[in-house]
């Protein structure tokens, strides 16, 4: 990726790229990480302690990534060493007490998924899947054994992890799912299909969610668990989705499961129904909105550096009146984004947050980023669609942020009941 300073930019010049700076670790403040021009209401300017400091770490992974990510999103090539440094860098608890490692506060969580999602979607994504599903489900769900075996793995990067439900044919409708664990004796036989499957191809475990069939076990059959599926077992068979034109620095797999055979301890102990399942999307949907957040906040900066310093008909953007009232617009928008993320990081301190409240900030925020997205793309011109100027690249991942960890309409329909009364849903 190219970056200039704004004071070297040429008259007319294009493909220059937005100015990233990158504080020092040891003296940054919030006003560094998020310009004042991007925190309108001050509302991230009291960030101190722990919450800082995971902050600026999130933000120090900027020199690893920005060199290469367009490279990487161009090609569709999933740069899988981010994860090992991700997890050296300890950015993976999200909000889950693991001795040894790095406590990140509701807030904290929040604004390492915001900054790194402002870097780039792909690697927003990569905790999004092994922290925040993978892990958590082991974390939550798992037995000690279980914890003993793979927590420290996953949690350091050195196992990629992966969180299977989606199917093919169940996507939204999710608690329909059709992949099955039948018991045979000491063992799980499992098989079915999943797909849009993150860290699912080429890595080291699956925690896949299937239906159990076990006549034996009254409570548990026909009810929806999860097992630890390690990715090396026979019948196990996966392949990167291709043709992505969204997140496409990270693979998404379709995972067919021809008979996979698991001990009887590989199952969960505490995934009982899809509610148990739930507990573990309910905690990522926040994260969903954090994700938006920060896609907006890369959006907006590249839109206001650009105004200030292109130079069209003789004088900058910026002092067209035209430009400053579409920036006023966004920066309303963003401000609104920021309001609702900081308000449900409040209240999961609290041990408050509802889920209705968290997918009304997925829904609100996830329509937000795209749509300040597409403005700063026609603020640009030609410039837009360049990945070095970062805004198409912003523009493409949020279009799967707002279908992932629930769609924009299911999100709406938890809202719509909770508000009714009445649900919606068939």
């Amino acid at each position: 990726m190219t970056s200039t300073d704004s004071t070297s930019g040429r008259p007319d010049s294009i493909g220059t790229g937005p100015v990233i700076s990158f504080p020092d670790a040891g003296a940054a403040t919030p006003e560094a990480l998020l310009p004042r021009a991007a925190d309108h209401y001050a509302l991230f300017q009291d960030v101190a302690g722990e919450d800082l400091e995971a902050w600026t770490v999130a933000r120090s992974f900027a020199p690893e990534v920005l060199p290469r990510i367009d490279d990487c999103w161009d090609r569709a090539e999933y740069p899988t060493d981010l994860i090992a440094r991700l997890g050296e860098l300890d950015l993976f608890t999200d909000g889950m007490d693991i001795p040894g490692h790095r406590r990140l506060s509701p807030l904290a969580t929040g604004l390492v998924t915001m900054e790194l999602s402002r870097l780039d979607g792909s690697v927003g994504t990569m905790v999004g899947v092994q922290g925040g599903l993978a892990l958590r489900s082991i974390v939550l769900l798992g037995s000690e054994e279980q914890k003993q075996k793979w927590v420290e793995p996953v949690v350091t990067g050195q196992a990629f992890a992966a969180f299977a439900l989606t199917e093919p044919d169940h996507g939204s409708d999710s608690v329909s799912l059709e992949t099955v664990a039948r018991r045979d004796g000491d063992q799980w036989v499992i098989s079915g299909q999943k797909r849009w499957i993150g860290n699912g191809v080429d890595g080291h475990l699956t925690v896949v969610w299937a239906r159990v069939d076990d006549p034996s076990d009254e409570a548990l059959h026909g009810q929806v668990s999860g097992f630890l599926v390690e990715q090396s077992l026979p019948g196990y068979e996966a392949e990167v989705i291709r043709g992505k034109v969204s997140l496409r620095a990270i693979h998404q797999a379709h995972i067919r499961l021809d008979g996979v055979r698991v001990p009887l301890d590989a199952r969960l102990p505490e995934a009982r129904s899809f509610k148990d399942t739930s507990r573990v999307l309910f905690a990522t949907r926040a994260g969903v909105a954090w994700g938006a957040l920060g896609h907006a906040v890369a959006c907006y900066e590249a839109a206001l550096e650009h105004a200030r310093t292109r130079i069209q008909f003789g004088r900058p953007l910026a002092k067209a009146q035209h430009i400053q009232v579409r920036l006023a617009d966004m920066l309303a928008t963003l401000t609104s984004m920021q309001l609702h993320c900081r308000r449900l990081a409040d209240l999961e301190a609290a041990g408050t947050l509802r889920p209705e409240q968290a997918s009304l900030a997925k829904v609100f925020c996830t329509r937000s980023a795209r749509a300040i997205a597409a403005d700063a793309r026609d603020m640009l011109g030609g410039s837009g669609i360049l990945l070095e100027n970062q805004v198409i690249r912003h523009m493409a991942d949020v279009e799967a942020l707002h279908t992932y960890e629930g769609t924009d309409t299911m999100q709406s329909l938890i809202v719509g009941r909770s508000v009714t009364g009445m649900s919606a849903f068939v």
